[in-house]
């Protein structure tokens, strides 16, 4: 190669992002959202998460509206935006908007001032929504221009998360292994007044499913077990069941309280079964390798039956586990709703080898960073 050759990218040169979240489910954007801005933080990157409603992150992640998280910094995202904010912001190098969101006009203005003053283009990337349907592998990276707007002509692409190697995988940590393996379950389950005993645990997390109040009837007839409410949806759905007359038997109901990030994953991995919901928590469920169960964000024309359907056959998940979702999803009915343990512990290989499919493709923060370079 002679001197005068450009160098090859490079996908380890810090940069400077700004990425842009506006929250409709809050926890699973604003979670999926913080994971990435973690990631690219953890390789030296620095971010701005320009977020509309930021106030979930402070028991999320305690410090991160304070300004507390090295690398990472929230900034607010009102209509208009603050006066005489852009102008003291140094220009990114990369923009994200997430699931299909639009950066605020304001910051579209400033950058095509800086692009007509000789300023480059940020690389511009829309960050998608995690499916499983086969439009993904078709859609991911492809290019788009800017149609109208101060930046119109301005080229942006496509990035989607997904489960094969020709999607842009899933976000997990660099040090995710590891954590893992030094985790103590018994010690997490002391620490946070919960029953460290031999019989099974289930997490839930969901939103109104019709098949609760049977769910836990049932489950309460199958034997002793732990059930560990989340906070917010999950808890007010238990609340209203027992309201109707709910009897869960054995099944003994613990609320919890708020957990972070952290230790929503540490909950994940405690538990036997996993009651997850929407994007984020679908994703730290199944690095946990643990049986799951999906509720799925419901759509108004039932595009999420298809959604699910895909994820299941990716997950090349057994029969029963493929009913238990249908019902938990209002697709189907019947007055049997629980499995049984025994049979949801028959889950646990499919999981497992969904897990270890996934551990062996690139993560998405990876993913990105190299097609960064690339674009770059």
């Amino acid at each position: 190669m002679s001197t005068n050759d450009p160098s090859p990218p490079n996908p380890d040169t810090p940069l400077r992002w700004d990425i842009f979240c506006q929250v409709i489910d809050n926890l699973g954007d604003i979670g999926v959202c913080w994971r990435f801005c973690a990631g690219l933080a953890a390789r030296g990157h620095t971010v701005r998460l320009w977020i509309d409603a930021p106030e979930d992150l402070r028991w999320m992640v305690p410090g991160a509206l304070e300004g507390r998280i090295e690398g990472v910094r929230v900034l607010p995202w009102t209509e208009p935006l603050a006066p005489g904010l852009l102008g003291g912001l140094a220009p990114a190098d990369v923009w994200i908007e997430t699931f299909g969101c639009r950066p605020p006009p304001e910051a579209l203005e400033h950058r095509a001032a800086a692009i007509a003053a000789g300023g480059p283009a940020p690389v511009w990337i829309n960050l998608e929504y995690l499916s499983a349907e086969p439009y993904v592998e078709r859609s991911h990276r492809l290019p788009s221009l800017v149609s109208d707007g101060p930046l119109r002509g301005v080229g942006k692409w496509f990035f989607y998360p997904g489960f094969t190697a020709a999607t842009g995988g899933l976000l997990r940590e660099q040090d995710l292994p590891e954590r893992q393996a030094a985790f103590n379950a018994g010690a997490w389950l002391a620490a946070h007044d919960l029953p460290r005993t031999d019989q099974p645990r289930a997490s839930l997390f969901c939103y109104e499913p019709a098949a609760l109040p049977a769910l836990l009837q049932q489950a309460g007839q199958d034997g002793a077990s732990d059930w560990l409410v989340t906070a917010g949806r999950a808890a007010d759905a238990v609340t209203a069941a027992q309201a109707q007359g709910l009897d869960a038997g054995q099944a003994t109901l613990h609320r919890l309280a708020r957990l972070t990030q952290r230790d929503y994953d540490h909950l994940l991995w405690a538990c036997d079964l996993n009651f997850v919901r929407g994007e984020d928590s679908l994703v730290r469920a199944l690095w946990a390798g643990q049986p799951l169960v999906w509720h799925i964000y419901p759509q108004h024309d039932n595009a999420h039956h298809a959604k699910l359907e895909a994820f299941l056959d990716w997950l090349q998940a057994p029969e029963s586990l493929r009913a238990f979702h249908r019902l938990w999803n209002g697709m189907t009915s019947a007055q049997r709703v629980w499995p049984g343990w025994r049979e949801v512990a028959s889950w646990r290989p499919c999981l497992l080898a969904a897990r270890e499919r996934l551990l062996a493709q690139p993560d998405l923060v990876s993913q990105l960073l190299d097609f960064i370079a690339e674009k770059r």
